[in-house]
């Protein structure tokens, strides 16, 4: 018996402490779309929201460990665009809730999602980011839909 509540005490630690890991704020992102498109028009920049699971999805944080999270890949993105995050964490309900519209209103249909807005909010590219699992994979997409928007 004492196996099994040092077991399920230890579960208990672990997914506290990977909850907590994952729901902290990325640095280099926002996580209030309203104002990063009020940046975007500023700054005449487009902008990058990825939709995550933090805490409870596999592909979200593999990429968050893998892309998100990396300092060349914030430095190199954020010259193009504005980046935000929009959580969906089963360990923090009102965070889920207030992110919920943005959910409905853009037809989220997995995670993790990312869409790509000009400065005036329209979109113009969306993908399942775990198509690009890897930094570098990543940002030349990034460009290269750039570079398709600028043909449009």
């Amino acid at each position: 018996m004492k196996a099994i509540t040092y077991l399920a005490a230890f579960t208990v630690g672990a997914a506290a402490m990977v909850s907590s890991a994952f729901s902290k704020e990325l640095e280099g992102w926002s996580t209030d779309l309203e104002k990063a498109f009020a940046q975007a028009k500023k700054e005449k920049k487009p902008v990058l929201v990825e939709f995550t699971g933090s805490d409870w999805c596999p592909p979200c944080i593999a990429m968050r460990k893998n892309v998100f999270s990396k300092k060349e890949f914030v430095d190199a993105a954020s010259k193009n665009f504005i980046l935000v995050e929009l959580d969906f964490p089963n360990g923090d309900k009102e965070l889920k809730k207030k992110n919920q519209p943005h959910f409905e209103k853009y037809k989220i249909e997995g995670f993790p999602t990312v869409i790509l807005f000009d400065a005036e909010g329209k979109e113009f590219d969306r993908f399942f980011a775990i198509k690009y699992p890897k930094t570098e994979a990543f940002l030349k997409h990034l460009d290269e839909a750039l570079e398709k928007k600028k043909l449009d």
